[in-house]
């Protein structure tokens, strides 16, 4: 793979280069995304895939349409189809909060409490300013029996 923006092939750090170079959709992709993204706010879990799948081979790792793609397994509640989108997203783009929340998310909801907790607390310290980080861990903490964490968490978030 070639980037759009430096035009090489990455040397080291793929997931570095790869975010660097990670276009915003354009239409008629961004359409397809939203789409899709409207088909899963009308519960039509099928629709949604199919619009996903218009996009080409090469824009299904995008992070636009990962992230839709986790959402569509976390409604279906497939949730190690969603702990691995939520991988790919968190290799892709290690800077976004989302894949690591989705991530976190599935474990838990796969019985995993405590790997969603490691896996989260790990990463907190770099997303100081997205309140749902907070908030999860406080809820995972309460699901462990860490109650007094559980607290803290909380009122942070």
């Amino acid at each position: 793979m070639t980037c759009e923006i430096h035009g090489k092939r990455p040397d080291a750090g793929w997931s570095l280069w790869f975010s660097a170079c990670v276009q915003p959709l354009e239409y008629p992709e961004l359409f397809s995304v939203q789409s899709a993204q409207g088909w899963l706010e009308l519960g039509n879990f099928e629709e949604s895939a199919r619009e996903l799948e218009k996009l080409g081979p090469e824009l299904q790792h995008h992070p636009d349409v990962l992230e839709v793609r986790w959402e569509i397994c976390a409604r279906q509640k497939q949730w190690q189809a969603g702990s691995e989108v939520a991988r790919d997203l968190i290799r892709l783009v290690p800077e976004r909060p989302t894949g690591w929340l989705d991530l976190s998310y599935a474990l838990h909801e796969l019985q995993q409490t405590q790997e969603a907790w490691d896996h989260l607390f790990g990463v907190a310290g770099r997303f100081p300013k997205v309140p749902i980080i907070s908030y999860n861990l406080a809820c995972y903490a309460c699901q462990l029996g860490k109650l007094w964490e559980a607290e803290q968490w909380l009122k942070r978030a």
